[in-house]
């Protein structure tokens, strides 16, 4: 099949030798997992259980908090010792709400059970499984893959690619999980097939440094339309743009999704848990991790535990602290380095790395730009680097918005070939998160803007309305006194007639309308009915063993409230006969 080459890139040493010489392996049960509620792009999820409370392994301990969120579950048997704010995987180290669990090492998995015939089941049945199950993006940022699968449901999908390129160097999490596990990964492809309504095209792409894996799939996608498509190894094919266009010739216009132009992007471990969530019927709980670099003595890949400490990991790989130079979380191109080795591993993380000091050494410091141009060379989305730099640094935002900023993938490859050694990405994701709070901020401010303007027009409105019944009265104690005037044709200027006429002009104009007493009349009886049946009741669910004085009390209150009734049933009816000729009861 033709394949497409893309503009810039870098060929870093892969090293991923190293990892494959085992198959996937599994590490024992550490003393504590911690599962971070927020593990994928979106709102964190809101922990269902409590502290002391016994779980079961795949149960549910946070429920997804919104349309763009996940559940968390349970990886093991166990107790919830805390939920607390820990450290998390994030370069800055920061603190985020996590559970705790203490494993009881029985490994007690809930009932759970699949969907036997998934061929048969609606796309929306399908789409809520893999919600249920925790499912987001473990090639990416975490994106909730039932909100993608849905977003591409409800527009025509055309194209399926699954991205099998892992790309990134030391990196072999997808490239074993392939040789190993090819059938479910295939079987979990013709899921996403039928929720998408059986796409014309169905592609896996994947780079030609993976021979055995692309030997393992082949067996398994005759005739099933779905199509192994090879091509030549460079960073960075793995984007989700970069892959689409190796693959199609087509460009993701910028601001656009794939599902814009009729395709969608699906990463390889994604696939895998789909099949076991909807087959099996088993949660995201665990996710093939590498364990890589000089500094340990056993590299290989594991089925590890969400939740499971990186330190765990590390004890489990004859790990030489003083040989590692730092820890890194992901891939020496995207990852980054951690501040801690007890944050825990989470669904996104595809690889630990433990470099040597000739693997990755101490960073040199930057230099001044000498306008080289490598960077522009080596951009995979033809960007302008130097002047997103320069940018960058003055702050200037609308310049670097309007250079595309946000096009960036952050891949690393300018970083990576830039002979003054200046983080470049670090720039680019400092003024990418500026310009998001800015952005919320100028939100933020419209809405309050606009919830100050409306309380002003209320405040005017209101004042206006006291200003027109202010003028009605005058108006009226004016005409009134106008009348009385004229009737006026032996009193004196100055008269007590005068004097009484006035006052009788300004209390009708404040009296009210024999309507609007009616009204009040009726609102009355309407209050002295509730307080009746109020005191009724008190009385019939008073104490039966209450005292004398307690009945006397309640009684009274009873009487209070029945001859208040009759005093506001009297002058509505006094009222009725002055004013319609009827009858007092």
């Amino acid at each position: 099949m033709k394949t497409w080459v893309t503009p810039g890139g870098v060929h870093p040493p892969e090293n991923k030798h190293q990892s494959l010489t085992m198959p996937i392996g599994t590490l024992p049960l550490p003393e504590k997992l911690i599962i971070p509620l927020s593990q994928h792009i979106g709102v964190p999820a809101n922990p269902c259980v409590q502290i002391g409370e016994t779980v079961l392994k795949g149960q549910k301990i946070a429920e997804a908090s919104g349309p763009l969120s996940v559940p968390m579950h349970a990886p093991t048997s166990g107790t919830v010792s805390a939920i607390e704010h820990r450290p998390i995987a994030h370069s800055s180290g920061m603190l985020s709400p996590c559970i705790e669990i203490t494993p009881d090492g029985r490994e007690q998995w809930i009932e759970h059970r699949g969907i036997d015939d998934f061929q048969h089941a609606s796309s929306s049945a399908l789409l809520k499984t893999i919600s249920e199950a925790g499912i987001a993006g473990m090639g990416g940022a975490g994106f909730p893959t039932a909100v993608k699968l849905n977003a591409g449901h409800q527009r025509p999908i055309n194209t399926l690619i699954v991205n099998a390129t892992e790309c990134e160097p030391y990196i072999t999490a997808d490239d074993s999980a392939i040789r190993e596990r090819a059938q479910e990964i295939v079987q979990g492809i013709s899921i996403l097939s039928h929720i998408l309504s059986n796409p014309s095209t169905i592609l896996i792409g994947i780079e030609d440094n993976k021979p055995e894996a692309i030997a393992a799939l082949k067996p398994h996608v005759e005739d099933t339309g779905i199509q192994v498509v090879s091509f030549p190894t460079k960073y960075p094919s793995g984007g989700e743009k970069q892959l689409v266009y190796i693959l199609t010739g087509q460009e993701i216009p910028s601001g656009k999704l794939p599902a814009d132009i009729g395709m969608l992007c699906v990463n390889i471990g994604t696939t895998f848990a789909i099949k076991r969530a909807v087959v099996d019927g088993e949660p995201l709980i665990s996710r093939v991790t590498t364990m890589t670099g000089d500094a340990c003595g056993i590299n290989r890949n594991y089925e590890t535990l969400i939740g499971t400490p990186v330190s765990h990991m590390l004890a489990n790989s004859a790990f030489d602290e003083k040989a590692c130079s730092r820890l890194v979380m992901g891939g020496p191109m995207m990852g980054f380095s951690l501040t801690s080795a007890e944050v825990p591993i989470v669904k996104t993380t595809n690889c630990i790395l433990a470099p040597s000091f000739q693997e990755i050494p101490e960073d040199e410091p930057a230099q001044a730009c000498i306008r080289c141009g490598m960077c522009a060379e080596a951009c995979p989305v033809s960007l302008l680097p130097q002047q997103l730099f320069w940018y960058s640094q003055a702050k200037d935002y609308e310049r670097l918005e309007a250079h595309n900023l946000f096009d960036c993938i952050e891949c690393g490859a300018c970083s990576y070939v830039c002979p003054s050694n200046i983080p470049l990405v670090q720039h680019y994701r400092h003024s990418k998160g500026e310009i998001q709070k800015a952005r919320a901020e100028k939100i933020k401010s419209d809405h309050a803007r606009e919830r100050f303007e409306f309380h002003q027009q209320r405040i005017e409105q209101a004042e206006k309305d006291k200003e027109a019944k202010r003028t009605a009265r005058r108006e009226a104690a004016e005409k009134a006194k106008a009348t009385a005037a004229n009737n006026r044709e032996t009193s004196a200027p100055g008269s007590a007639a005068d004097i009484i006429a006035a006052a009788q002009a300004r209390a009708a104009a404040k009296k009210i309308s024999p309507e609007q007493q009616r009204a009040k009349f009726e609102r009355s009886i309407a209050g002295a009915e509730m307080r009746v049946s109020m005191a009724e009741e008190k009385l019939a669910e008073a104490d039966p063993n209450r005292t004398q004085e307690q009945e006397n009390i309640l009684h009274a209150a009873v009487e209070s409230a029945r001859q208040k009734l009759d005093q506001a049933r009297l002058r509505l009816a006094e009222h009725n006969k002055a004013h319609h000729g009827e009858q007092v009861d």
